[in-house]
């Protein structure tokens, strides 16, 4: 009897553990069809995702790792199959390929409405594309001896400025392709670069915590902000350059938070947006022709696009994309749209939307 109560015992276990394993998978289904709202007043709900979600053939055959915008109908993307694709995300057609990397792609730049930009990769290399040239790269600047990690054209597209891993900011004159400025800070693992508007300043975040404002007259620092507890992964400049967003490495809850700083004569810590459980990856600062208040978007390797009041740091709505794997990138298409890079489901198209209050939808992946 002892060993028939323990044969029981054993199956009613494998059964339950059978049963759960069953019902893990199905609400893994469920959830995927499903977003989450966070209303001003702090109460999360789960509604329904009733839009049909189109989905057009991947622009690319493997992970994207950063997704940028060249004007109202096309975006560029690059990723782990080394290519650059230039994409219409409103008819879903790929425009052109570019080949010419011998690794992944880190980093792209460029100036909205141009049709030439750059890209950057682990082998160390930056290139150089024209969208109506050839598919080969217009330059090929070599210089750094590790991965380039960051990137960041001045808006009349006469110079470039290029990060790395190996602690090194280069400076480069576009039109000769010759490097006319260097500068390396120990430790500084650079994570991105972004050129301030109208300004000849380029804001830098690092894996050495630090945010730091570079004058690129003799390529020197020129402010470092109050230093963070975790990793700085991104940054990105407002429009009028009075302000800038940086975000920050994490797990857990711990770090995992975007900041806005003042970039004027104060240079202070203005808010905090936290919410996130991992690593946030990007962050953009929304249009006024999109938000009806000042408003930030942050993407994360929890899967979810948050968008936050920026003057008081509340989360005015969350957005689940399941099944997508780490959020790498995060860009503004147009008005009411915003594209998001992932690791297992390609772009994201999603919609900004106040029919009923804030909303965010995912429209279309590709």
């Amino acid at each position: 009897m002892l060993l028939f109560h323990c044969l029981w015992k054993g199956a009613l276990q494998k059964i339950s553990c059978h049963f759960c394993a069953v019902m893990g998978k199905l609400q893994s289904k469920l959830k995927h069809s499903t977003y989450k709202y966070s209303r001003p007043d702090g109460i999360i709900e789960e509604r329904i995702q009733t839009k049909t979600l189109q989905e057009y053939s991947p622009a690319h055959a493997d992970s994207v790792f950063v997704v940028a915008a060249l004007n109202s109908e096309l975006c560029i993307s690059g990723g782990k199959d080394k290519t650059v694709v230039a994409y219409n995300w409103k008819t879903g057609n790929v425009v052109k390929r570019f080949k010419g990397h011998e690794r992944e792609i880190t980093k792209l730049a460029c100036i909205p409405r141009s049709s030439q930009f750059f890209s950057a990769s682990r082998d160390r290399m930056v290139m150089m594309w024209d969208l109506h040239g050839s598919s080969q790269p217009r330059q090929q600047l070599a210089g750094h001896d590790m991965v380039v990690t960051g990137l960041a054209v001045s808006p009349d597209l006469t110079q470039l400025c290029t990060g790395s891993r190996d602690n090194t900011l280069l400076l480069w004159d576009v039109g000769t392709g010759q490097c006319v400025e260097k500068a390396c800070i120990s430790r500084n693992l650079v994570t991105h670069l972004c050129w301030v508007p109208k300004e000849p300043y380029i804001l830098q975040t690092s894996e050495d915590k630090s945010i730091r404002l570079w004058d690129i007259r003799g390529l020197q620092v020129a402010h470092v902000f109050p230093p963070k507890q975790h990793i700085q992964t991104y940054c990105e400049v407002s429009v009028d350059g009075h302000k800038c967003v940086s975000c920050s490495s994490g797990f857990g809850g711990e770090g995992c938070e975007a900041t806005l700083w003042d970039l004027r004569q104060t240079r202070n810590r203005i808010c905090e947006y936290k919410g996130h459980c991992h690593t946030v990856a990007s962050c953009v600062f929304l249009p006024k022709t999109l938000a009806l208040m000042p408003m930030i978007a942050t993407s994360s390797h929890d899967s979810m696009v948050k968008i936050w009041n920026q003057d008081t740091g509340a989360c005015l709505f969350t957005l689940s994309l399941d099944g997508s794997g780490p959020l790498t990138s995060l860009a503004v298409g147009d008005t009411s749209s915003l594209l998001c890079a992932s690791f297992n489901r390609g772009i994201h198209l999603l919609r900004v939307d106040h029919s009923r209050g804030l909303e965010l939808q995912e429209v279309a992946t590709f």
